[in-house]
């Protein structure tokens, strides 16, 4: 049985560039510790995928998104 395709979150948003300075929208796109979701599980297109994963990174290389979260020490 065929199952429906997913559409991709960002592209119905309207959202044309991923902006590392968004911090709600890549928090969607994050695991409770802090992990990049995989597009099979986010629903996200390859290319929306590519530039959310550069925008997280560099959100965490500035501070604004943790590395890890929930991690106490």
């Amino acid at each position: 049985m065929a199952r429906p395709n997913k559409t991709c979150a960002v592209c119905e948003s309207g959202i044309r560039i991923v902006d590392f300075k968004d911090e709600r929208l890549l928090t969607r796109f994050l695991t409770e510790r802090g992990k990049i979701l995989p597009s099979r599980l986010s629903g996200t297109c390859a290319r929306h995928q590519r530039q959310l994963s550069r925008a997280i990174k560099r959100a965490r290389e500035i501070a604004l998104l943790p590395y890890i979260k929930g991690f106490a020490g």
